[in-house]
């Protein structure tokens, strides 16, 4: 796949809030400051499409790309830790449960697991949400450039034993690039 174009197009709080469902939608998903933004930046080589910060929980809305003139990448809130309310990161929770269960035109989940914590808890739980709403899905296991040989290969281990159901995983990283035509190419063969 080769990013033409990729534009920022709405930022939505609720469902009746997004787009019509006219196209494929690849979804970004993972805990608060995994670096979904990061890798949607890096992944469209457009620096400052998806706003960065290094507070958790900055992502509060689900933001829509339009990427290709064609599809949308969405970048949801992130879950876990963030510095915010009992109540807001339920409504979070809530918004984000309604979308993946309810949104037809999603063509592939991309689960955004840090390398350096992969195998946490609200991870597993999100990989059981995703097998049990039958949603494709595929791992990227980010910031892989701070680890060393050993624990690449380790986390290699753990994450395909976990999630034996994922169409592939991909080691990324957003600064070095390593593993961004991979992940293209997977979202490729996933577009209907």
């Amino acid at each position: 796949m080769n990013i033409i174009s990729a534009d920022f197009l709405i930022s939505a709080s609720s469902l009746s809030g997004l787009p019509e469902e006219s196209m494929p939608e690849i979804v970004f998903a993972g805990r608060s400051n995994v670096g979904k933004s990061s890798l949607l930046n890096s992944l469209t080589l457009k620096k400052g499409l998806a706003k960065t910060s290094s507070t958790p929980g900055k992502t509060k809305l689900i933001n829509y790309f339009l990427v290709n003139g064609d599809l949308y990448f969405v970048d949801l809130p992130g879950y876990g830790y963030a510095s915010v309310s009992h109540e807001e990161k339920e409504q979070w929770g809530k918004l984000l449960s309604a979308y993946i269960e309810r949104r037809r035109s999603i063509s592939l989940v991309i689960l955004l697991i840090d390398s350096r914590h992969p195998a946490m808890a609200s991870d597993r739980a999100m990989i059981e949400f995703l097998l049990h709403h039958e949603r494709p899905f595929g791992i990227v296991l980010t910031k892989y450039d701070k680890l060393g040989q050993k624990e690449r290969v380790a986390v290699r281990r753990s994450m395909e034993s976990l999630s034996s159901k994922a169409k592939f995983i991909v080691n990324y990283s957003s600064f070095s690039g390593l593993g961004r035509n991979d992940l293209l190419s997977h979202i490729e063969h996933c577009i209907p």
